[in-house]
């Protein structure tokens, strides 16, 4: 028997219309439940071939887990150890280096020494930084969040030098990034399951919470569309989360990838809207139920990213991009067979098709 559960905290419509969508479609010896912990011992099962984690990151308790539930074969999503890894900055790197857009950002120092810390601790940091070739490198107006941060916590807008001092005074312990506010035409909040479902959803930011879907705006262009759904792909295939959401601000035609570390997205029917709930809800449970049929006891069944899987391979970042072109440019020289010449008179003449080398026979001791 295939058990799959969900490990979930303040949620209310998800986790249980996920649970019953999986019992619901009576897949043979695949059931689903919530999550329950009562005792947490090393090396030993918590008996379920999937688990949905949707609470982690506020809960190191779980994290450790869900680390411990996924040595001993099960399939978590998302891979517990790259979200204990993971952060915005990082991200927004590894986007530059795989060719998808984003804004110029830079990561600050904390403005307050951490704790057990003293100005020793800090001789490898240029005082002050080289503060004029950050901001001309941002520009203004600007964005200053957390690294490693979510939930818009701790999310300042910066109109100029002066708001700048004013704000990042207030940060106390937190590392920070400092980012280009791209001035967009249009937004877009994607779904992205199992590193090929994507949903892609206009989304106005500005609006209140509850009235961020209902943006008013014209459908977007098919063309643009299609390049968003691939940025997504993209990005989860380098990344390796089963389920996240990329948004993206679109400035003058080119989508540029604002968010992509949200590997617990709000999902929750009062926000994002009964038909984006209903994708959600019907994706994740078809996903989770293939990743139960494949799960194997004692192997690892986590997703593990473009990134890590070329480092731990010691190949470039983009070894993958390059086989496929490798293979797309054998197969177009396979096809080029010459098959006719031109005779003296101009005219063409078929070729005797080659025959086979003889063998050389061998000579039998």
């Amino acid at each position: 028997m295939k058990k799959i559960g969900i490990l979930f905290g303040q949620e209310n419509s998800f986790p249980q219309a996920f649970v019953d969508r999986i019992n619901q479609k009576g897949e043979k010896n695949i059931f689903a439940e919530f999550v329950k912990i009562d005792k947490v011992m090393q090396a030993e099962s918590l008996g379920y071939s999937v688990i949905v984690d949707r609470i982690s990151q506020d809960v190191p308790f779980y994290r450790a887990a869900l680390k411990n539930a996924a040595i001993c074969g099960t399939a978590v999503i998302n891979n517990p150890f790259w979200w204990s890894a993971d952060e915005k900055f990082f991200n927004n790197a590894l986007a530059v280096k795989i060719g998808v857009p984003v804004p110029k950002t830079v990561i600050l120092p904390s403005k307050d020494h951490p704790d057990d810390t003293t100005d020793r601790s800090f001789r490898n940091l240029a005082y002050p930084l080289d503060w004029e070739g950050i901001f001309n490198y941002v520009g203004f107006p600007a964005y200053m969040k957390p690294f490693d941060g979510g939930g818009w916590k701790e999310v300042y807008q910066i109109k100029n030098l002066d708001d700048m001092w004013a704000k990042y005074d207030q940060t106390k312990q937190y590392v920070m990034m400092l980012q280009e506010e791209i001035i967009f035409d249009d937004y877009f909040r994607c779904y992205c399951i199992g590193g090929k479902h994507v949903r892609i959803m206009q989304y106005e930011p500005r609006n209140p919470h509850h009235l961020r879907y209902e943006h008013g705006k014209a459908p977007a262009e098919k063309k643009l569309l299609e390049t968003v759904k691939n940025y997504v792909i993209k990005l989860n295939k380098y990344l390796g989360y089963d389920f996240n959401t990329v948004e993206f601000a679109i400035r003058d035609g080119v989508p540029y990838a604002i968010d992509f570390c949200n590997p617990a997205p709000d999902a929750e029917v009062t926000s994002v809207g009964q038909d984006n709930f209903e994708w959600v809800v019907e994706t994740a449970a078809d996903y989770a139920i293939e990743r139960a049929k494949k799960q194997k006891d004692g192997h690892d069944n986590l997703t593990w990213g473009e990134y890590v899987k070329t480092s731990a391979a010691g190949e470039h970042l983009l070894a993958s991009e390059k086989k496929v072109e490798k293979k797309a440019d054998k197969k177009e020289a396979s096809e080029g067979k010459i098959t006719r010449k031109v005779t003296e008179d101009g005219k063409f003449s078929e070729l005797a098709p080659k025959k086979p080398a003889a063998k050389k026979a061998v000579k039998k001791s």
